[in-house]
C-alpha cells in the first residue's frame, strides 16, 4: 500500500503541492479562529451530576443577574491604617457610583458594615459579574472599566484600592498566558533549527519543519475551531500553548523518520525520487501506526466526564490527523523536488558514518540484552515508585505572578479576612416544597453554617426576586484554591452543610473551591477508565501492526511504566525537592497524552525496525543490534527534539506549565532512551522468535522481493 502510495506523490509532487496549498487557504480563509471557543470556566467542562454544577444552573435561575462569579474590590488606607467612618462612607459611595456607570457585564455592587475586616484595615466591595466565563472581551472590558471608575472615584483620597477575584485573576493572567505562548513558540522554533542544524548541518532541513507545521498549526487551528462550533464543546486556554508544542514535536519527529530514511537511500545510490518513494514505503506505516496510536489515545478522553479532558482529546486528535496527512504527502512531495539539496551545504549525507555510539549501543544490547533489560527496567521502576505519593494541586492563582493587581490585592485581602474571602463556597438554600423562605430559616442556617467545621465566617445572604431561593456566601479558613480546601468541602463540608439545613429546606453547595472538588472526583473516576481503555486500544493497533500478540503485551507494559516513572520523577521534584503541596491536577491527564500516546511512537519505530532486520535473516540477538543502530539516530533525534520543545515550556512564566514541560520532557527522554534505547530491543532479543507469536513477522521475505527496493531499483520519473 505505502510503496504504492509513495510513488504516486513524488510522481504528482507539484499537484500534491498545490492541492495542499489551496486547501490550506481555504481552511485558513473560510473557519473560524481557536479563541472562538476557548472558555477559561473550569465548571462548564462539568456534567450537570455534579453538585457544584447544579448550584450553577440554580443560581442562573434563582439570580438571573449574576452569573457564576464575583469581582473583589479590596479598598484599603494608602498609609496601611485602620478605615474611619468617614473613609467607609466613601467607600459605599464608590460602591454606587460602580453601580451607577451601567458597566456592561457587572451588577449591583454590594458593600456595608459586614464588609469592614474586624481589625479594620481593609473593606471588601463584592462586584457581580454577569458576564459569561465563555465571553472572555466582556470579562475583560468590564473588570477594566470597573477599575477605571474606581481610579477615577479614589483619586486624591487617602483610599487606595484593586480588583481580585476569579474573574479579575482570568483577565489579569490573559497576558501571562500570551506571554507563555510568544515565549514558548520563540523558544521552540529556535531549538528545532539549531538541533536539525546540528543533526544534518543544512539550514534547509532545519527550515523545513517550521515552514510546513506553522501552516499546519494554523490549518489545525481553524480546523479544531470548527468542530467546536459544529459540535459545541469548549477548550481550555492552555490548548493553543500545548497544540503548538504537540505539533511541532510529533510533526519534526515525522519529518526525521523521513529525512533518515530519505538520506539512507541516497547513500545507497537512488536517485531522489526513488530514494522517497522507498523512504514512504517504510515509513509510511510507521508514521500512520504512530499517528493512529496518538489519535486513538486522544480520542479515548472523550470517556471522561471531565469536559475540559474530552474536548481536549479531539482538538489534539485533529492536529495529528493534519499532521500525519502532512507528513504522507506534502513533505515527501517538497523534499522529492529538492532532492539531496535538502542537506545542503553538508556532504555528509554521501557517506556511511562508522562506529557510531548506536552502533556500540547496539552490539551491547544485542550481546547482554538480559542485562540491559534489567537495569533499564529497574530505572523506570525506581522513578516509578514516587507515583505512590501522588497529590494533586489545584492552586492556579498560585502558580501565576505575583504583580499582577488581582493578586496583590488577594494579600491586601487576607490582612484583614479569612482566607476564603478570595473566593467564597457558596451555599444555595431552597425550600423542599417551592415555598418562600422564611427569616427564621434563613438566621437558623446562618447561625448552624458559621459553627461547621473549616467555616470561618458567613455573609448575610442574598434573597432571589421570588424569595424562594437564598445563598450565603461562606469564608473558609484555609486557602479556597488549597487541597485541605477541597478535601475539606470534599470529605466534610458538603455533608455537615447538608446536615444542619432547617427542616423543610435542602442545601446546594457551589464555588470555585466545590467546582475543583468536583473535579477532583471526575478526575480519579477519568484515570481509571482511561487508562486501561487506551491500553487495549494501542496494544490493538500495535497486535494490527505487527501480527502479533506477544510484542504489544510488552510494549504497552513498557509504555505505562514509562508513565508511571515519569509521573513519579515530577513528584520526586516538585513535591519531595521543591516542596510543593502536589503537582497539578492536570498532570497525569497530560501525562497520558504526551508520555503514553506520544512515547508509542519511538517504540513502533524501534520495533518495525527490528522486524525488518529480522526478516533481513538475522538472528534476534543480531537484529537487536542492527535495529538499534539503524533506528537509534532517529529515535534520539526525534526525542531530543520532542523532549527540548516541552522543555522550553520552563520558560513560562505560570507554575503549572513550568510542571507540564518538566515532566513531559523527562517522560520523552525516558521514553527515547531508555524504553525504545535498551528495554524494548532487549526483550524483543530475549524473547527471540517468540516476540511475534502467532504470526511469523520476523521470517525472511526474501522469496518476495520488495516491490520498493528491487536489486537494481526503478528509477522514478
Amino acid at each position: 500500500m505505502f510503496d504504492r502510495w509513495g510513488r504516486f506523490v513524488v510522481k504528482r509532487a507539484w499537484w500534491v503541492i498545490g492541492g495542499w496549498l489551496v486547501g490550506a487557504m481555504l481552511v485558513i480563509g473560510l473557519l473560524p479562529s481557536l479563541s472562538d471557543i476557548t472558555s477559561g470556566d473550569q465548571g462548564s467542562f462539568l456534567p450537570d451530576k455534579y453538585e457544584s454544577v447544579q448550584a450553577i444552573e440554580l443560581a442562573k435561575t434563582a439570580f438571573p443577574e449574576q452569573a457564576t462569579s464575583n469581582a473583589i474590590v479590596v479598598v484599603k488606607r494608602s498609609d496601611g491604617g485602620e478605615l474611619t467612618t468617614a473613609d467607609s462612607e466613601r467607600i459605599g459611595a464608590l460602591a454606587i457610583a460602580i453601580g451607577s456607570a451601567h458597566i456592561a457585564g457587572i451588577g449591583q455592587p454590594l458593600t456595608g458594615p459586614q464588609a469592614v475586616a474586624p481589625n479594620k484595615l481593609v473593606q471588601l466591595i463584592n462586584v457581580p459579574v454577569t458576564a459569561a466565563m465563555t465571553d472572555a472581551q466582556g470579562q475583560l472590558d468590564a473588570v477594566e472599566q470597573t477599575r477605571d471608575v474606581i481610579k477615577t472615584n479614589l483619586a486624591g483620597s487617602a483610599l487606595t484600592a484593586g480588583v481580585t477575584g476569579a474573574v479579575a485573576q482570568v483577565v489579569d493572567n490573559n497576558d501571562t498566558f500570551t506571554t507563555a505562548f510568544a515565549v514558548v513558540g520563540a523558544a521552540t522554533l529556535a531549538l528545532i533549527i539549531v538541533l536539525i542544524l546540528l543533526i544534518f548541518r543544512s539550514p534547509i532541513a532545519a527550515l523545513l519543519p517550521i515552514l510546513v507545521i506553522s501552516i499546519v498549526l494554523q490549518v489545525s487551528s481553524n480546523l479544531i475551531a470548527a468542530a467546536g462550533k459544529a459540535f459545541g464543546f469548549h477548550v481550555d486556554q492552555s490548548l493553543q500553548t500545548l497544540l503548538l508544542i504537540v505539533l511541532y514535536g510529533i510533526g519534526t519527529d515525522y519529518i526525521l523518520f523521513l529525512l533518515f530514511r530519505f538520506r539512507e537511500r541516497l547513500r545507497a545510490g537512488d536517485d531522489k525520487k526513488t530514494a522517497m518513494a522507498y523512504a514512504v514505503a517504510r515509513v509510511g506505516e510507521v508514521i500512520t501506526s504512530a499517528a493512529g496510536a496518538v489519535i486513538v489515545a486522544f480520542l479515548v478522553l472523550l470517556l471522561a466526564t471531565f469536559g475540559g479532558f474530552g474536548s481536549l482529546g479531539p482538538a489534539l486528535a485533529i492536529a495529528v490527523f493534519v499532521m500525519m496527512i502532512t507528513g504522507l504527502t506534502l513533505i515527501p512531495a517538497l523534499v522529492s523536488l529538492i532532492g539531496p539539496a535538502t542537506f545542503w551545504p553538508s556532504k555528509a549525507w554521501k557517506r556511511e558514518p562508522k562506529g557510531t555510539a548506536f552502533a556500540r549501543i547496539g552490539r551491547a544490547v544485542g550481546r547482554r540484552p538480559a542485562v540491559a533489560a534489567a537495569l533499564s527496567g529497574l530505572v523506570l521502576i525506581a522513578l516509578a515508585s514516587g507515583a505512590l505519593k501522588f497529590k494533586a494541586d489545584y492552586d492556579f492563582a498560585a502558580g501565576f505572578p505575583s504583580t499582577t493587581e488581582s493578586a496583590k490585592a488577594a494579600a491586601d485581602l487576607e490582612r484583614g479576612f479569612p482566607q476564603g474571602a478570595l473566593d467564597p463556597t457558596l451555599a444555595y438554600l431552597t425550600t423542599s416544597d417551592g415555598s418562600q423562605l422564611t427569616q427564621a430559616q434563613l438566621d437558623q442556617f446562618a447561625a448552624a453554617a458559621g459553627k461547621v467545621n473549616g467555616v470561618g465566617g458567613v455573609q448575610p445572604p442574598a434573597k432571589a426576586s421570588d424569595g424562594k431561593v437564598a445563598v450565603f456566601s461562606l469564608l473558609l479558613t484555609v486557602n479556597p484554591a488549597s487541597n485541605d480546601a477541597i478535601t475539606l468541602v470534599h470529605d466534610h463540608l458538603r455533608g455537615d452543610l447538608h446536615a444542619v439545613a432547617p427542616p423543610g429546606t435542602k442545601v446546594l453547595v457551589g464555588g470555585t473551591t466545590a467546582i475543583y472538588a468536583d473535579i477532583n472526583s471526575a478526575n480519579n473516576r477519568d484515570l481509571s477508565v482511561i487508562l486501561p481503555v487506551a491500553a487495549l486500544l494501542i496494544a490493538i493497533i500495535l497486535a494490527l501492526l505487527l501480527r502479533s500478540i506477544v510484542a504489544p503485551v510488552y510494549l504497552v507494559i513498557a509504555v505505562l511504566l514509562n508513565f508511571a516513572a515519569t509521573l513519579g520523577a515530577a513528584i520526586y521534584l516538585f513535591q519531595d525537592v521543591a516542596g510543593h503541596p502536589g503537582v497539578t491536577f492536570q498532570l497525569p491527564i497530560v501525562l497520558y497524552l504526551f508520555v503514553l500516546a506520544i512515547g508509542t511512537d519511538y517504540n513502533i519505530l524501534m520495533i518495525a525496525r527490528l522486524r525488518e532486520e529480522a526478516r533481513a535473516g538475522n538472528e534476534p540477538r543480531a537484529a537487536a543490534a542492527l535495529g538499534v543502530q539503524h533506528a537509534g539516530p532517529s529515535v534520539a533525534a526525534a526525542g531530543l527534539i520532542l523532549a527540548g520543545t516541552f522543555a522550553v515550556l520552563a520558560l513560562a512564566p505560570v507554575s503549572f506549565l513550568q510542571q507540564i514541560g518538566f515532566s513531559v520532557a523527562t517522560g520523552i527522554l525516558l521514553s527515547a532512551f531508555v524504553m525504545s534505547m535498551f528495554l524494548v530491543p532487549a526483550l524483543t532479543a530475549l524473547l527471540g522468535h517468540t516476540a511475534w507469536w502467532p504470526g511469523r513477522g520476523d521470517v525472511s521475505r526474501a522469496a518476495k522481493p520488495a516491490p520498493v527496493q528491487p536489486p537494481a531499483p526503478a528509477r522514478i520519473r
